[in-house]
């Protein structure tokens, strides 16, 4: 369509929905921030856009409450200390997990949208390298850990990766340059997140430049539509997929192929279940699973009242203690029912600073908007759901700061940890501690990724790297 056509289709279509002032700066544009300008509009459901401007004016004034009660009771999980009925139910769910993975009807669904700015890193979140000794990115090492299910099981499962704006083409860069990591480029599905507009209080669409509305990724919860509309899902239903073991980019001790989870999840005839660590105390700001009258769902840190943030069991243990860690099976025919004529969750607003343009040019920060979906709300909706407590060291440790808990330097220490007390409990010598007492091991896990596994690799010997002893075939 030629670029004055569409303008005008487009200035008459925002100028029906009171938008119009996002042609202000039309007139100084050149025809390339002009066509750019268009692009971008022309992704905007303006729809969506009346839906938006409804949740902001129902948004409560500060300090205000509904006034309506609301129960909070703990979830039941299926504990990490068992009793033999819990062993019997855990031995014939292996058995179940373990022949999905062999039929491939697990596919990996991986959330990468983010970057590594944080972590002084100038690229996606996935490529910052993040193992304690050979310094591999958490795209390859997650690469690995599908090579090493494969050989485990038998059957190549297909990896789903969520992109986002920012970091769809140097993902897709980054896995051509590195070969796919010696994966079928075939078993590798990029898919890309939509951005949604920013709006001001009074419902207008915030404008970042004068050839580009503010847009924001619309949450986590996003990946569900974006599956549909990409064409992923249908794919997934053509490989024979019929659940989704989901997580994310962050963290590097994620097992996206446990056979106890998968088959807990398929023996209860779940549709989505959870993955949960116990928080290290009442403080820790982390949404935990529990039932919000009646309804299972995600209770944020700042949606759960002190007194219960803080209540204690009759052992003095955190009545709220299952710390959400994204970690989750989700069956297909599940997200298919979610995002059948559109996703089918609620939309969270954040009110927040927000970077625009006026219409005089200048530029400042102003009170604006946010919205985003996320994918634990899917939780309320499912119905037969498995809670599955597991050992935070073995399984979470997210690289999301710079300093302190959980950055790049405790992600370190932990995997460390880890892969030494699985060395040390085998009889196998270790490294001499370094200046922070941490004993320097890293296991590829392609080599080993559980402890049975790595004793049944044994005897072995390490390769030096940089003081510490690294496992790797």
């Amino acid at each position: 369509m030629p670029s004055a056509i569409q303008g005008d289709l487009l200035r008459r279509r925002f100028a029906e929905a009171g938008q119009e002032h996002v042609f202000a700066g039309e007139r100084a544009l050149g025809q390339g921030e002009r066509e750019r300008l268009y692009a971008a509009l022309g992704t905007i459901d303006l729809g969506l856009v009346a839906e938006f401007q409804r949740l902001i004016r129902a948004q409560p004034a500060a300090g205000a409450t509904s006034g309506q009660a609301t129960r909070f009771d703990p979830v039941e999980v299926f504990p990490l200390r068992r009793g033999p009925a819990e062993i019997a139910e855990e031995r014939l769910a292996r058995a179940r997990g373990a022949e999905m993975l062999r039929s491939g009807r697990v596919g990996w669904l991986l959330v990468a949208g983010g970057q590594a700015s944080r972590l002084g890193h100038d690229a996606p979140k996935g490529c910052f390298p993040v193992t304690p000794l050979t310094g591999t990115s958490l795209y390859e090492l997650f690469a690995r850990k599908l090579h090493a299910a494969r050989a485990r099981h038998g059957t190549a499962a297909p990896w789903y990766v969520m992109t986002s704006e920012a970091t769809d083409a140097p993902t897709k860069e980054y896995f051509e340059r590195e070969r796919y990591f010696g994966l079928d480029p075939q078993d590798v599905v990029f898919f890309r997140q939509a951005m949604v507009p920013a709006l001001d209080p009074s419902g207008r669409i915030l404008m970042a430049a004068p050839d580009a509305p503010f847009l924001a990724p619309n949450g986590h919860g996003g990946l569900l539509a974006a599956l549909a509309t990409s064409g992923a899902l249908a794919h997934a239903a053509e490989r024979g997929v019929e659940a989704f073991s989901y997580f994310q980019v962050d963290n590097p001790l994620a097992v996206p192929a446990d056979p106890l989870f998968l088959g807990l999840h398929a023996s209860r005839a779940a549709r989505m279940s959870s993955k949960v660590v116990r928080k290290r105390d009442a403080a820790e700001k982390v949404g935990v699973l529990g039932k919000v009258d009646g309804t299972l769902t995600c209770i944020e840190y700042s949606d759960l009242p002190a007194p219960l943030r803080d209540a204690r069991d009759e052992r003095g243990e955190l009545l709220y203690w299952a710390g959400n860690i994204a970690l989750h099976v989700l069956d297909r025919a599940y997200v298919e029912d979610l995002t059948r004529g559109g996703l089918r969750l609620p939309w969270h607003v954040a009110r927040k600073r927000i970077p625009t343009i006026a219409a005089d040019g200048s530029r400042a920060e102003v009170e604006g908007f946010k919205f985003e979906t996320f994918v634990f709300d899917a939780l309320s909706l499912a119905g037969p759901s498995v809670v599955l407590e597991v050992a935070r060291e073995q399984e979470f440790s997210p690289v999301k700061n710079k300093d302190g808990e959980d950055s790049a330097r405790s992600a370190d220490r932990d995997q460390c940890r880890l892969f030494a007390s699985w060395a040390a409990r085998a009889g196998v010598a270790l490294p001499p501690p370094d200046v922070d007492g941490v004993q320097r091991v890293e296991i590829d896990p392609r080599f080993a990724e559980d402890e049975a596994e790595f004793r049944a690799r044994l005897p072995a010997t390490p390769r030096e790297v940089g003081g510490g002893h690294l496992y790797a075939p």
